[in-house]
């Protein structure tokens, strides 16, 4: 088929006719470290991004060595190369929402909120990333002063876990005021909602709680048991991100975010000997990883 060099064509994916032109696609970028073991990270998010139809960029503040069991080394980006790729991706592809995940240092939070503020970016999400599920520091200690005052202060949602939101707010979770309380804290540092997650907190289902500023809001869904929850924080938070970048407003995102992770932990699978990662295409049927396992074994079992 012959495209004129003058017209922007359409490719035809699946018998549906998909514009071209990226102007039209919804995008998202994600600001974290790599996993090279896929479950978490820059791996997850970009995962996540395209399991909602989301063009995904990303900036990468650190590389992790690790597996499902451990991190076995931790470099950080240079700040000069991580203030590149923000601009550059901004500057000629731009984005609808940002993810921002491991973070890593103090002067890598500064230089990424002021490059977001630079570019006047919206839709900020933050999974204030703190520990591995393995137990491995992610972020300098003395760095969560810096996460509070520069990256909490522009973000529009804030993901803590409920060690996490401990930390940042100084306040005890141990129960259902204390989180409250604890939410309040860290939405006085900027964020427009907290969600605190249900996943560590001792309810039957995985319950979690939004706070944007006036009212309390709770989200529930059935608490998966599973030890394929590697990444489920990352996965989360990008969810979030994606749905805000196709125009659901911030509540709504969020509620979906959290369907979509539950199909992730409900339709996850084993990959390596510790806490094996989440199904980020559990939701996408015509590239689940499980169904190429499937076609592999019906051909197998034909000769």
């Amino acid at each position: 088929m012959h495209y004129p060099t003058n017209q922007p064509h359409e490719t035809v994916f699946g018998g549906s006719h998909l514009p071209a032109d990226l102007d039209s696609v919804r995008k998202a970028m994600t600001i974290a470290g790599s996993d090279s073991g896929g479950g978490a990270g820059i791996q997850a998010d970009l995962k996540t991004f395209a399991a909602h139809g989301v063009f995904g960029t990303s900036c990468l503040t650190a590389v992790t060595a690790q597996n499902t069991n451990e991190v076995l080394a931790i470099a950080e980006v240079p700040e000069e190369v991580v203030i590149h790729q923000i601009d550059g991706v901004l500057e000629d592809i731009g984005t609808d929402a940002v993810k921002i995940g491991m973070l890593a240092s103090a002067s890598i939070i500064e230089c990424v909120a002021d490059r977001l503020e630079a570019w006047g970016v919206t839709n900020i999400v933050v999974d204030p990333v703190m520990v591995a599920k393995s137990g491995d520091a992610l972020l300098q200690p003395t760095a969560v002063r810096a996460l509070v005052k520069h990256v909490l202060a522009i973000a529009t949602i804030v993901t803590p876990n409920v060690a996490e939101a401990q930390v940042l707010s100084g306040i005890e979770v141990v129960d259902d005021a204390s989180a409250r309380d604890a939410a309040r804290m860290i939405a006085s540092f900027g964020p427009r909602l907290v969600v605190i997650k249900g996943g560590h907190r001792e309810t039957v289902d995985a319950v979690d709680l939004i706070f944007d500023g006036t009212a309390f809001t709770e989200i529930s869904a059935p608490r998966i048991r599973t030890r394929n929850t590697h990444g489920t924080g990352c996965t989360f938070s990008a969810a979030i991100a994606a749905n805000l970048a196709l125009d659901h407003d911030p509540v709504t995102a969020i509620g979906k975010a959290k369907e979509y992770l539950t199909a992730a932990l409900v339709g996850s699978f084993t990959v390596g000997g510790g806490h094996s990662p989440v199904n980020h295409f559990a939701s996408v049927p015509e590239i689940d990883p499980r169904r190429t396992l499937m076609k592999a074994e019906v051909l197998h079992g034909t000769h």
